[in-house]
């Protein structure tokens, strides 16, 4: 819906009659700067009357679609003088010139103080015009991210930094969702949503550390070494018996019996040879599960490699909010 010139001007031009009344009666001066709306407050009635002259030639050449310099004036307006009809006026500019994203986001703002910033006509068109460039024009990226410190970024932009989530309009087409944390995988993800879609997800990150891993426990392959040391120490043990039983039964040969005497086998020298014999095999055994050990220590040495989880990011796609108070991007932390 167009508003017609003479309206156009008239809309304006009775706001700063309110406000030009108002300075001028002294005595009720305070109570008049206080019924005025928000956006009259702070701001010099010369810098008014220059925000309304730039709005007017602004008017002119938007009646004449000549949009670029339409929406330089409405803008060099709006820096002297944030009212919503100024907004208003430029978003529909900004959408005719095929800017969706700022045309969308000066159309929020011209409702920002409500249905009284307009006039009814105008605040229902800022509502349609809203509610068609997120159906048609604009997509939405709602992320979220639970890592602490993570810096999010959209597009290669920062956007919020974990943990929280954000939604944010975007053009539709491929957009990329990445995030970094000091000690972390960056994560760069490649998103492509359509008009009128939103892509909703959450964002993981993985730490970026070294992985050890063995064979097997670190305590069994020197299990098996104490094993077989174990059983050297046994042999050597058993050894030292067996030497000293022969030592006794050769003593008692001596004592007892003349150059003529037979060697006979006694109890004490069969138990000492038996013992060597059992000492021998114990060294033979525990040799062979010390090398054996041995040669599992070092099969199970740690391997160390880079984790191979980078995280990642779960997406779903579903139709975008379209409410005409929806922000251009909201924030919500935790």
């Amino acid at each position: 819906m167009q508003r017609t010139p003479t309206s156009a001007r008239a809309a304006i031009c009775s706001w700063l009659s309110i406000a030009i009344v108002a300075s001028r009666a002294a005595p009720a001066w305070a109570q008049a700067e206080a019924a005025l709306p928000p956006w009259h407050e702070g701001v010099p009635e010369a810098r008014k009357h220059a925000a309304l002259e730039l709005f007017m030639q602004g008017r002119d050449l938007h009646r004449r679609m000549v949009l670029g310099d339409a929406k330089k004036k409405y803008e060099e307006a709006l820096a002297l003088w944030e009212h919503p009809d100024l907004r208003f006026y430029l978003g529909r500019v900004l959408k005719m010139m095929g800017m969706p994203l700022l045309a969308y986001e000066n159309l929020r703002l011209s409702l920002r103080w409500g249905p009284a910033s307009l006039d009814p006509e105008d605040h229902e068109e800022a509502r349609a015009l809203m509610k068609e460039l997120v159906e048609r024009e604009l997509a939405a990226v709602e992320m979220r991210c639970d890592e602490p410190g993570a810096a999010v970024l959209l597009d290669g932009r920062p956007w919020f930094v974990g943990p929280g989530s954000a939604r944010r309009f975007v053009t539709p087409g491929e957009h990329v969702i990445s995030a970094r944390k000091e000690g972390y995988f960056p994560l760069v993800e490649p998103v492509v949503v359509l008009a009128g879609a939103q892509a909703s997800g959450a964002l993981t990150l993985s730490a970026d550390g070294l992985v050890t891993v063995r064979r097997w426990a670190a305590w069994k392959p020197w299990a098996v070494v104490g094993a077989g040391a174990g059983l050297g120490l046994a042999g050597a043990v058993l050894r030292w018996q067996a030497d000293e039983h022969l030592d006794v039964a050769e003593q008692r040969f001596e004592e007892t019996c003349t150059s003529s005497c037979v060697p006979t086998t006694t109890d004490t020298t069969s138990r000492g040879l038996t013992e060597s014999r059992v000492a021998t095999g114990l060294f033979i055994a525990g040799g062979a599960t010390l090398a054996a050990g041995a040669v599992l220590v070092f099969l199970n040495m740690p391997r160390t490699y880079r984790s191979e989880d980078r995280g990642g990011v779960e997406l779903r796609i579903v139709p975008a909010a379209s409410g005409a108070i929806a922000g251009l991007s909201a924030r919500l932390s935790f």
